[in-house]
């Protein structure tokens, strides 16, 4: 990289950066507020970041990993080819998983951001997931989808949707035509529009205000001084190869035996590089599980994060010192047309980031961290039929609840995690408010005692929750992991509780589903999502005697399971313990420390 004339100082690159960060929540900010479906006005499940000319991200704000670490880039450089001649006033759609983005369920707006002198200076991006995006069935995520045809989604890659500020109108009565309930996708793109503009308002703001020349010299020092970080972080870490797996459970197009998903990590001190490969993985499949390439990436990245601590900036300059090496037509590498990629921010991903942290997490004490729970068990289905109350059709994502978090080793679980991708930052649907907008009743939402992973620090315990239809049919598509391959501890810890989810009929009987299903509920009956929990990190036995006394006093683990697994008895008034006598920890109950038993 030329170096630049003008050189900042610390103090401001801290300032310039926190002003870009603050057009990304600006942006945020303004699609949360406008946003029509439940996705976006109360889940908040999108982002919105910054990329420069030379297609680098350069600044995001409380967005999801899975979103933004790597794809931002890649549907940039697409967007670039595909229209050599960017204008003022264009404005581009991608959900391509073949061209950057991350599956065909998250819409991302491109808006390129010039100079007074009409030099292409950044792109600002607004990803957000859809609540319908025309597949066949009406659900965004198809994992039993054998290919892009039978997924049936409208793939965007890279398409011009606005021209000198105005719509193409062509593209927006195809999207009408398609896709359930146009009014509410209609008003989620307006307001992604909305976001976006004010994103490249912002951008031309600053840039007139603080001067490009100023603005471009902090980019390319603020990506260095941020690769340097990596760097030193990346120097903390001892030498090491080491190989973590996870599998995810069969479901349709796996083997019998699910999907067993390995990464060889090599961390590299003295060259401050950590690569990580994952092309020892299957070939693609026969389903919707395969991930693109800006998930296959992402995914391994977010392990990489996760395991070496905070303090290290997610941008584009970090990522420069981190190698992963992908193959085409691989489950976790480079997926080619017309292969699934429905449910690609998710399940896989959540598995490909698992075997990072665990191949780290086995090279030294206070490094990785465990398993988190897996992903999107029917408390977080995709919800549609007819309401009752108006004659109109429906159909919106649930986020009623997933817990699913790690134990680290710096402390317990985020309980509301939700899966690796998301990184919590989702928010969990209020009741009352689902029951507004959907004919739905929300009969139970609560965690389950003893089912978090035991260790020094606990994963998060299972969730349970039961909804169904009032006065309607209602189908609920999901695709839940975790049923046969719960959560794993790391360094000692134990197990977190497994997935499942049945059907109570009117009658009051219990159905048992499979993981990978869409299901029709009639009135009087319900669907019953238990999500994972998440594993333990350390020891159970190194645990803080208090921290084992506030969970036993809240419910959330049982005096019995205290002693066993933990190796302390509380009194029946739950205000004192004392260590267990050494045949109460014996190693057999150690090895059942999950939270299965």
């Amino acid at each position: 990289m030329t170096a630049s004339p003008v050189e900042l100082h610390g103090a401001q690159l801290a300032v310039l950066i926190a002003r870009l960060e603050g057009i990304a929540r600006k942006m945020t900010n303004t699609l949360f507020r406008t946003g029509r479906s439940g996705v976006l006005n109360r889940a908040r499940d999108f982002s919105c970041c910054i990329v420069t000319a030379n297609h680098e991200l350069i600044a995001s704000a409380d967005a999801l990993p899975i979103h933004v670490l790597i794809g931002p880039d890649m549907m940039s450089v697409a967007t670039k080819e595909f229209h050599p001649n960017l204008v003022r006033g264009d404005a581009f759609l991608n959900n391509s998983p073949y061209h950057g983005c991350s599956h065909a369920a998250d819409h991302t707006i491109l808006v390129p951001v010039f100079d007074d002198t009409e030099t292409h200076r950044f792109t600002v991006l607004v990803k957000a997931h859809q609540a319908d995006i025309g597949n066949a069935a009406p659900t965004t995520y198809r994992g039993d989808a054998r290919d892009m045809y039978e997924e049936g989604a409208l793939i965007f890659p890279s398409v011009k949707f606005q021209s000198g500020y105005e719509d193409i109108d062509d593209i927006v009565r195809m999207c009408r035509m398609r896709i359930r309930v146009p009014d509410q996708w209609h008003g989620d793109f307006r307001a992604m529009m909305g976001a976006a503009r004010i994103g490249e308002r912002e951008v031309e703001a600053m840039g007139r205000d603080v001067g490009w020349s100023v603005l471009q010299a902090f980019a390319e020092q603020w990506l260095d001084y941020s690769e340097t970080l990596m760097s030193e972080a990346i120097a903390r870490l001892p030498a090491a190869e080491s190989t973590g797996a996870s599998r995810h459970d069969p479901m349709p197009g796996t083997p019998p035996e699910g999907v067993e998903i390995k990464a060889r990590v090599a961390i590299d001190p003295t060259e401050r590089r950590i690569a990580v490969d994952l092309r020892e993985n299957p070939d693609c499949l026969p389903c919707g599980l395969n991930l693109s390439e800006a998930c296959s990436r992402t995914s391994a990245l977010v392990g990489i994060f996760n395991s070496i601590g905070g303090g290290v900036p997610r941008n584009a300059g970090s990522f420069r010192r981190v190698d992963i090496q992908l193959r085409e037509n691989c489950v976790t590498g480079i997926p080619l047309h017309p292969t699934s990629c429905s449910v690609a921010t998710t399940n896989i991903a959540d598995r490909v980031t698992h075997a990072v942290e665990l191949a780290i997490a086995r090279v030294a004490e206070g490094h990785g961290q465990a398993e988190c729970g897996a992903a999107q068990p029917p408390s977080c289905a995709v919800v549609s039929g007819t309401d009752p109350r108006t004659g109109t059709a429906f159909i919106n994502q649930l986020f009623l609840g997933c817990t699913v978090g790690a134990g680290t080793p710096w402390g317990d679980a985020w309980l509301t995690y939700t899966h690796v991708g998301n990184g919590g930052m989702s928010f969990i649907d209020s009741v009352e408010i689902d029951e507004l907008h959907h004919p739905i009743c929300v009969f139970e939402r609560r965690l389950m005692p003893d089912t978090e992973g035991a260790g020094t620090f606990i994963g998060a315990q299972s969730l349970k929750v039961a909804f169904g239809p009032v006065g309607c049919d209602l189908e609920v598509s999901y695709v839940s992991d975790g049923v046969h391959n719960p959560p794993m501890g790391a360094r000692g810890g134990g197990t977190g509780g497994a997935a499942g989810q049945y059907r109570i009929d009117a009658n009051g009987n219990r159905h048992e589903l499979d993981g990978c299903a869409s299901v029709v509920l009639g009135d009087g009956e319900q669907i019953v999502s238990i999500s994972a929990g998440g594993g333990g990190y350390g020891d159970p036995r190194r645990r803080e005697t208090g921290l084992v006394e506030r969970d036993v006093e809240e419910g959330l683990l049982s005096p019995e399971r205290a002693r066993r697994v933990y190796g302390f008895c509380i009194d029946d008034a739950s205000t004192a313990s004392t260590p267990a006598a050494a045949h109460e920890i014996s190693g057999e109950n150690q090895e059942q420390g999950g939270g299965n038993v």
